[in-house]
């Protein structure tokens, strides 16, 4: 469906890509191309906020930041606490603006129109729009055309075909060289024994010694272990896998590959922070995700949809306020 008139999107985040890639993949899931504005506040302001107003859109703002200013969009999508005080202040002066933050802004949720979170961190309030996982940017669009791509690269590795998404350490679990080792033996016994092939892809989290671990153990298997040269095949992997295996440190990452609708095995790094605990015993309870056990299995379960979900009730938002109409997001 047409929409017409087409609404103007901002997406507002610090700019980093954890930050600032769910305010996109909403946007897109909602079918519109925004416009994105990189945000930093100058002290005092950036210790502050959002518990203290800014005075006016421009003397807080860092050298570099993007401007703020009319004409306003018709959605405001953001993201990390940077942005909570702009948005606020951006709705003072547009109130016909629709404003949907992603992640909690740290004040009443019904200074917004929606937030969204996921439940796994345990907030109620007005507004809030729970998910079970991570906003994200990958769609049965994008998924085909790096199938496309991709796949002529992976022609020659045996089927099935396997995705592994390494992440790393973080604050909260640990990847040690180690542990890498112990992982890196057990795939390479699981594509001797199950003749199958490997698709990998590690994060800058991995670390350069786990991943000359990863390297030297799978030598001589039939395994594409990308290297960060070329073009980035995370989808393509998500695409033409037949079924996952990710380290359960990132709920997005964990959160894309259970939007496939594909077995997602997952290997647990110890130190889960509880509301991590909370996400992955659900995604288990719901029969989405199984322990990696050194064998591959197959299941079917109904794929995570919450970014169709949240875009949705946006366009819903939109409609009521600023009287547009758009296409219809699948719910769930």
């Amino acid at each position: 469906m047409t929409i017409s008139p087409s609404p103007t999107c901002w997406v507002m985040s610090d700019g980093r890509a954890g930050i600032e890639n769910p305010c996109l993949g909403l946007a897109e899931a909602m079918g519109l191309t925004p416009i994105v504005k990189r945000i930093a506040l100058r002290t005092p302001w950036r210790q502050t906020t959002p518990y203290l107003p800014l005075p006016g859109l421009s003397l807080p703002l860092a050298p570099g930041s993007n401007r703020l200013g009319p004409p306003w969009p018709d959605v405001l999508i953001s993201s990390g606490r940077q942005a909570v005080g702009l948005s606020m202040a951006i709705g003072r002066r547009a109130s016909r603006c629709v404003r949907v933050h992603i992640q909690n802004p740290g004040v009443p949720f019904d200074r917004f129109d929606l937030v969204s979170l996921p439940a796994h961190d345990g907030k109620s309030g007005a507004n809030l729009v729970e998910s079970i996982g991570a906003i994200h940017r990958v769609t049965p669009a994008k998924l085909a055309a790096a199938a496309a791509t991709f796949a002529p690269r992976v022609a020659g590795l045996a089927r099935p075909l396997v995705a592994v998404m390494i992440g790393g350490s973080n604050r909260f679990s640990q990847l040690t060289p180690a542990i890498m080792a112990e992982l890196a033996d057990r795939l390479a016994r699981l594509v001797r024994e199950q003749q199958l092939g490997l698709m990998i892809t590690t994060s800058r989290r991995t670390g350069a010694e786990n991943e000359a671990i990863l390297r030297e153990r799978l030598a001589g298997l039939p395994v594409w272990l990308w290297d960060g040269t070329g073009d980035n095949p995370y989808f393509g992997f998500l695409a033409l896998a037949d079924a996952l295996i990710v380290t359960s440190d990132s709920v997005a990452m964990v959160s894309e590959a259970a939007s496939t609708g594909k077995p997602v095995h997952i290997i647990d790094l110890a130190g889960n922070a509880p509301k991590f605990t909370r996400f992955h015993d659900r995604l288990r309870a719901a029969g989405i995700t199984r322990p990696f056990t050194g064998r591959l299995e197959s299941w079917d379960y109904q794929p995570l949809n919450d970014t169709a979900r949240l875009a949705a009730r946006t366009w819903a938002v939109l409609a009521q306020k600023g009287g547009f109409t758009g296409p219809a997001a699948s719910g769930g």
